[in-house]
């Protein structure tokens, strides 16, 4: 008897791997694979989350209102042209099922955001890649992988797993070279980070183009990756398709009211940022210091830094021994990176001790 039969391009789909948080015999360790936010959450975000209403048998608000006019506050948008999703993941999927499916084509850089092909397959649609310049987005490669069957182009800004960052004229460059009828999504998951004059002004883009979709997440910088929230801005009419097939319900009462609050919260931003600066600076000088080992670390504008493993020591080698020395980090072979280690920046005694124990891997 014949079983249900998937679609072919479903079982195509490589699953998303996430960071893992212990090590192989099940301790407990220093988490650095997630990029997560190593100074926790805003205090008013967890006391609003610990307060908000707990009516369990109660559906949370359907178009999280209160939470859209927060983020349009914030950032100068109108909150009728805001969709929100299960982190930002659940929004790139719901652009790729709302413009792309059999027979057309989706673009997006090698070495860019895993979610990108998948959502890609997911529904059908060709994945076209883009070659990268050093890591890094490269516009003119993706302007030359356009062709009539190109719906969609997913550019992550800052780039996630490289930290790479187009400047704001390269971005405008590319929606300029794109056809009208071709989504630009930008995917701003670590934009917190940058500083203000580095904006690509993805979200100054979005007010005005038809074209073009920007995404965010409060999982990075605002530090509530357990409650899964993301959002987009884009057109009336983009905003619409997407929520027509967007499910419902797809944020809790109380994760509506924490990112409500933790929006609001520009001093933990702030300090956060000033946070990541600070270390991921002192983490690059450490790594520049092992060249003759033959470590680099590509130049980062997230709250990670990938590493390169050109010497003796590889990087897979040196992800087991840094798991042996109780710090877990991003190994990611099946994106290419198979010389890499992506390594997000912690607090100071973790940043401290796993460029530490780097310089003894290595013997640097």
């Amino acid at each position: 008897m014949n079983a249900p039969a998937p679609k072919p391009w479903i079982l195509d789909i490589a699953p998303y791997v996430p960071g893992r948080s212990k090590t192989d015999d099940g301790r407990q360790v220093a988490k650095l694979s997630s990029n997560e936010n190593p100074l926790g959450t805003s205090p008013h975000a967890r006391a609003a989350f610990a307060t908000a209403d707990r009516s369990l048998e109660r559906y949370p608000d359907p178009a999280a209102a209160d939470l859209r006019v927060a983020i349009g506050q914030a950032h100068g948008l109108d909150p009728a042209r805001i969709i929100y999703g299960t982190g930002s993941d659940e929004v790139l999927h719901l652009a790729a099922g709302a413009y792309a499916g059999q027979g057309d084509e989706v673009i997006f850089v090698r070495y860019g955001f895993a979610v990108y092909e998948i959502a890609t397959r997911r529904v059908g649609a060709t994945p076209v890649i883009a070659p990268d310049k050093d890591y890094a987005t490269d516009v003119d490669a993706i302007l030359s992988c356009v062709t009539e069957r190109t719906r969609v182009v997913f550019v992550a800004n800052p780039n996630n797993p490289t930290g790479t960052y187009a400047a704001r004229s390269e971005i405008a460059r590319l929606h300029a070279g794109l056809p009208s009828h071709v989504l630009l999504v930008l995917d701003q998951a670590y934009a917190e980070y940058l500083e203000p004059a580095e904006d690509d002004h993805g979200l100054e883009l979005a007010k005005t183009q038809p074209n073009v979709l920007v995404t965010r997440t409060f999982s990075k910088i605002h530090g509530l990756a357990a409650e899964r929230i993301g959002w987009g801005y884009g057109s009336a009419e983009a905003i619409d398709a997407m929520h027509r097939i967007r499910a419902p319900f797809n944020v809790t009462t109380a994760g509506q009211q924490a990112a409500i609050a933790a929006i609001r919260d520009k001093g933990f931003v702030e300090a956060s940022r000033a946070h990541n600066r600070q270390w991921r600076t002192w983490f690059e000088g450490e790594i520049a210091a092992l060249g003759n080992a033959g470590l680099r670390a590509v130049p980062s504008k997230a709250n990670f830094v990938l590493v390169l493993f050109d010497g003796p020591v590889s990087a897979g080698d040196a992800y087991q021994a840094l798991m042996g020395r109780g710090y877990i980090v991003r190994w990611l072979p099946g994106q290419g990176l198979a010389n890499g280690l992506r390594i997000s920046i912690g607090t100071e005694a973790e940043v401290r001790g796993i460029a530490a124990a780097l310089r003894e891997i290595v013997g640097g």
